[in-house]
């Protein structure tokens, strides 16, 4: 099970369609125990990326690169130089690849949590984004461990994600902002997860649709 590069910018933007969906879902719940703008920020970057790439011949790793360099200079707030960061470690991981098969794909995502991981303080738990990235990421790896196929491995991508997502909501915020209120930050799901959880929901559906 593969699709070809080429074909990858379905994947970008079926991203950027999904942010735009959730804009206001996303502000609403930052706006809980953060500055409550997280989906307006993400929703610009987004558009951005979709005006640029519109018309273009890209393939998804070019598409990527785009939608990286949008979010690292176009948006404010924290998440954009994490999701920068993100996508371009995505992009990197896939350049000059003609076929994505699942393990470059897995590749791909490995690259993506190393480099949040390098620039942020977070760590599991912190109640972040990093709560449904890493469980999404060691899922899917497991996975592939245990022989599961391109499809069925990213099904297990997307079960850890919904649930590390999820378990965000219980957790006290350890980190930036929200890390403040204390006690009071539990009860509300992380917007960054959400983020996070929508946008690997997103990738996983459009690439399970490539290979079929």
């Amino acid at each position: 099970m593969t699709f070809k590069n080429k074909d990858g910018i379905a994947i970008v933007e079926s991203l950027i369609t999904t942010i735009q969906a959730n804009r206001d879902y996303l502000s609403e719940i930052d706006g809980k125990i953060g500055d409550g703008d997280h989906g307006i920020n993400m929703n610009k970057g987004f558009t951005l990326c979709g005006a640029r790439i519109k018309g273009r011949e890209y393939n998804m790793s070019e598409a990527l690169q785009v939608l990286s360099s949008t979010l690292l200079t176009d948006i404010g707030g924290s998440m954009g130089p994490l999701y920068g960061v993100f996508f371009e470690a995505m992009a990197d991981a896939s350049e000059g690849k003609e076929e994505i098969d699942a393990a470059i794909f897995g590749e791909m995502l490995q690259a993506a949590l190393e480099e949040v991981q390098e620039i942020g303080n977070a760590k599991r738990g912190d109640k972040t984004l990093l709560d449904t990235l890493i469980p999404a990421v060691e899922a899917y790896s497991s996975a592939l461990a245990e022989g599961m196929d391109f499809y069925t491995a990213l099904v297990e991508l997307k079960e850890a994600a919904r649930t590390g997502w999820c378990s965000t909501e219980e957790m006290v915020a350890r980190i930036g902002r929200a890390s403040r209120l204390g006690e009071r930050s539990r009860g509300v799901l992380d917007a960054g997860a959400t983020s996070c959880y929508l946008m690997l929901h997103a990738m996983a559906s459009a690439i399970q649709q490539l290979i079929r």
